[in-house]
Formats: structure tokens, C-alpha cells, sequence
């Protein structure tokens, strides 16, 4: 029989965006509801940022062993049991599920049906037999793997960030389209587990990151073994016996056992009946949901968050603008969305992270600017663990206002808080500065980077002068 429910929010879809959403409503008092059509926690509990990161984990163990002899450690090689490894895999998932559990939020007061959603009116949407109408609507229904248009693609079994964690037994070669964080990710997870691994890529691997940081991650692939092709345009696939060839423009012919997409990401919008509700989506080949920089539709009532309005895919970025919807229905503040100092980090050893504007951005946007840069080479902690690869870098204006902030290294997405709290306050480079770093940590390259801005003048010639003028008056 069906059914109709009234409410003051309704959310559709239960990923990080969405749960943030109707959790934080329901505890402020608000009548929430939740749809979600597949799985509670969306795609970052369960086929993204949990289980990869559980996944590099167990890579990081495989390969610890071979740095070994330095230490005066007998380097010993490790059997991977890939069973175990992907079992370790679904418990990591498994542990976190019950904190985004129909139950829990349940007993948080939000009303959840687990079905999928579908607009039938400006205010209404029908969930299997239920019909919902409420004051606002929130999407946060994700994206999932986009597949590119490469010929014979469809016809072949390739895997992507929704199956690939399903594996139960490890491929001998894995071929990787796509060198983004994913693409990176999973070749150096896999590899150091013991695949053989070809990663291509149309343009270069990691290209949307500063170079100079990026080619440190790229040194270190190549060291582990993965053969990184890139400027590669694929011209087909096929399956040949068990098998799957991939025949590059030119002639260059790769074959391996287990074909991944990590080609970008494509918004989930086709089930939601768009039109019935007045939301307007973008045209060409990434359509998404047009948000305002309140996050609101061309229908006022219907807000939109995460990977669906075409924003920073990241599920930090997600549970960011989930607290902007909880100001913007709630409190009625005209809370607008701003990812100046919205953080970024693939979680490869070694990790890249970044904050605001990289060396090349800033100088497209600016005619002067500074580059401080610390190597770790040049840091004792670094040095006692003998880990010296990466860097800090920092941009800042000529006045010193912080920019942006790369790092490269062991520890960089932790690393990166300070600068992300910096940029996000509007701090200068002096507050960094005069930081208190404890000794001996890898936060000291962060202060080291930062007081290189100040090292011309400070041990200039002018300083000399004055230093030698105030000698002479001291008694």
C-alpha cells in the first residue's frame, strides 16, 4: 500500500555527503529523511577511500622488508597471501560500517528507506511505495567510474573501484587506464604485492598536480617496477583467451590478465527524473547538477553536494558542503561554498598533498610571487629513518601572504594540516615561522620552508650593517 510521509529534509542518497546531512538535521531537531537505493556509506566506505587505503596499507607491509639492510636488519622477502590481504580488506570495511548504519541513524531519529529515488514533482519524490514531499531536497547520489570510448572496451571484463576490491585472486599483470590518484594508487598497491603492473596514460601521470612534487612520486613507481607508459592514446582492446590485449595508436601492443578503469569519475543522475523537479544539469560529456555558490539548484528548494554537482571529488570536499546545506535550510545563513583552501593528497608512498594554488597556477594569476622549498634531505628525521624523498614547497606573494602549500614525502597529507588551517585563516607566512616545531619531526621542513622566505634578508648585507652598528652603541 502506498505510503506518504511529509517531512522538513529529505536526502537522497547515504554516501558521506548525504549521512553528514541528515545526521547533523536530525540531532538539530529537523524531520529528516534518507534514501538510499544501494548501499549505506556510498562509494567512499565501500569501494573507495576505505578499502584502498586498507589495501596500500597491506602493500606498505609487503614492501617494507626490501629497505631493510640499511638498518642492520636482515631483509627478508614476504609471502603475500592475496586472500587474506582482500579479507583484511572487507574487516576494514566491515568495522566502519556500523557508524553508517541504517540502524544507527535510525536511532539518530532520521527516517531511512532503502530505496532508490525518483523526482515526480518539484517537491515530491517516490521511493519504491513511498512518496515523499518535503520543504527541502538535498542530492548527494555520488558518481561512480566513468568508461571511456575506446574501442571494444564494453565487450571486454574490466574492473573498476566498485569490483576490483571483490578480487579474490591476484593478477599476474594488471593494466591500469588512467594515471589520476586512483590509477596511481592501485598500480603501487598491486605491485608491491607482487603484480606485475602497466599503467596508461593519455596525458602524464599525476598531471594535475606540481611537477616538480609529482616527479618524486613517479621516480619512486618506476622504482618499484610498474612500467608507466604516458601521451598514450589507446586505440582497442580485446580479450584473447584469458587474456586482455590493449593496442595503443602506433602499433604498441600490452597484454595482461586484468584490465582496471581509473578514468575519472561520472556523476550519478540518470535515476533521479531530473526534469520533473526543475533542476537544471550541465550539457556536455561530464553532466552534472548546476549548483549557485549556496549550493542550490536552478530549483531553490533542491540543494545539491559532493561528486553529483560537479565540484572536487573528495569525500572531505563532500562533508564540507554538508555543513554549508545545514547553515544555508536551517539557519537560514546565506552560507556560501568557497574551496580556496580545500585540501588534496594521493595516498601513494610517497604521499602528495596540496593546498591552494600551485608554482604554476599562482604564476598565471599573479606577476610576482616567492617559492620557498625545504627537502627533507635536510631534516634529521628524515635523515635517522633514511626516508629523504619529497619536499616542501610554499607559495606566497612578495608580501608574504601564503598562497599555497605542496608537499612530497612520508607523513604529507598529515604534514599538510598546518598550511590547509594557514590558508583557510588567512595567515602570513610569518605565523608559520614563528612556529615552535618539536625536534626531531618531519614538521620541521614546514617551518624550515617557511623561514626561507625571510633567509635573503635576514643574512643580507643590510643586516650585517645594522648588527654592526648596534655593536658599536652596545657598551
Amino acid at each position: 500500500m502506498a505510503q506518504h510521509i511529509k517531512t522538513d529534509i529529505c536526502v537522497i542518497g547515504g554516501g558521506s555527503g548525504g549521512l553528514s546531512v541528515a545526521a547533523g538535521a536530525a540531532q538539530m531537531g529537523a524531520q529528516t529523511v534518507l534514501v538510499e537505493g544501494h548501499k549505506m556509506g556510498g562509494d567512499c566506505l565501500n569501494y573507495g577511500c576505505v578499502p584502498s587505503k586498507a589495501l596500500l596499507a597491506a602493500a606498505e607491509r609487503a614492501h617494507m622488508g626490501r629497505g631493510n639492510k640499511p638498518f642492520g636488519v636482515a631483509a627478508t622477502r614476504p609471502k603475500v597471501d592475496f586472500a587474506a590481504v582482500m579479507g583484511h580488506v572487507r574487516e576494514t570495511i566491515e568495522a566502519i560500517e556500523p557508524v553508517d548504519s541504517v540502524e544507527r541513524f535510525s536511532g539518530l531519529g532520521v527516517r531511512v528507506i532503502e530505496e532508490t529515488g525518483k523526482f515526480i514533482g518539484r517537491n515530491k519524490l517516490q521511493a519504491g511505495d513511498m512518496t515523499i514531499t518535503a520543504k527541502r531536497f538535498v542530492i548527494a547520489t555520488g558518481s561512480t567510474a566513468a568508461v571511456p570510448n575506446i574501442r571494444g572496451l564494453k565487450s571486454v571484463p574490466y574492473l573498476t573501484n566498485e569490483t576490483i576490491f571483490t578480487l579474490t585472486r591476484q593478477p599476474k599483470h594488471l593494466l591500469i587506464i588512467g594515471g589520476g590518484p586512483i590509477g596511481a594508487e592501485m598500480a603501487q598497491a598491486f605491485c608491491r604485492l607482487g603484480s606485475a603492473v602497466t599503467l596508461v596514460e593519455a596525458d602524464e601521470v599525476l598531471g594535475r598536480e606540481d611537477q616538480e612534487l609529482s616527479a618524486h612520486v613517479k621516480s619512486q613507481l618506476v622504482e618499484d617496477g610498474i612500467e608507466l607508459v604516458e601521451g598514450a592514446r589507446i586505440a582497442s582492446v580485446k580479450q584473447m583467451g584469458t587474456k586482455t590485449l590493449m593496442k595503443l595508436q602506433g602499433g604498441t601492443e600490452i597484454a595482461g590478465d586484468a584490465l582496471l578503469v581509473a578514468a575519472g569519475r561520472k556523476p550519478n543522475l540518470d535515476a533521479l527524473n531530473l526534469a520533473k523537479a526543475g533542476v537544471a544539469v550541465s550539457d556536455g560529456a561530464q553532466r552534472h547538477i548546476k549548483v549557485d555558490k549556496r549550493l542550490r539548484s536552478s530549483n531553490k528548494k533542491i540543494f545539491a553536494i559532493g561528486d553529483v554537482n560537479g565540484g572536487p571529488q573528495f569525500t572531505h570536499a563532500a562533508g564540507y558542503q554538508a555543513g554549508l546545506v545545514i547553515r544555508n535550510i536551517l539557519f537560514f545563513l546565506p552560507a556560501k561554498v568557497n574551496f580556496a583552501a580545500l585540501p588534496r593528497v594521493t595516498y601513494t608512498n610517497p604521499e602528495l598533498a596540496a593546498v591552494g594554488l600551485s608554482e604554476a597556477e599562482a604564476r598565471e594569476k599573479y606577476a610576482a610571487i616567492k617559492v620557498l622549498r625545504w627537502p627533507f634531505e635536510e631534516n634529521d628525521r628524515a635523515r635517522a629513518e633514511r626516508d629523504m624523498r619529497g619536499m616542501v614547497k610554499i607559495i606566497t606573494t612578495r608580501n608574504g601572504r601564503i598562497l599555497g602549500a605542496s608537499i612530497v614525502g612520508k607523513g604529507a597529507g598529515d604534514l599538510l594540516a598546518p598550511w590547509t588551517m594557514a590558508l583557510a585563516q588567512g595567515l602570513p607566512i610569518s605565523a608559520m615561522a614563528g612556529v615552535i616545531s618539536p625536534y626531531p619531526t618531519r614538521g620541521e621542513a614546514s617551518k624550515r620552508a617557511a623561514g626561507d622566505y625571510y633567509t635573503p634578508t635576514l643574512f643580507g648585507p643590510r643586516t650585517r650593517k645594522v648588527v654592526g652598528l648596534l655593536s658599536m652603541l652596545r657598551r
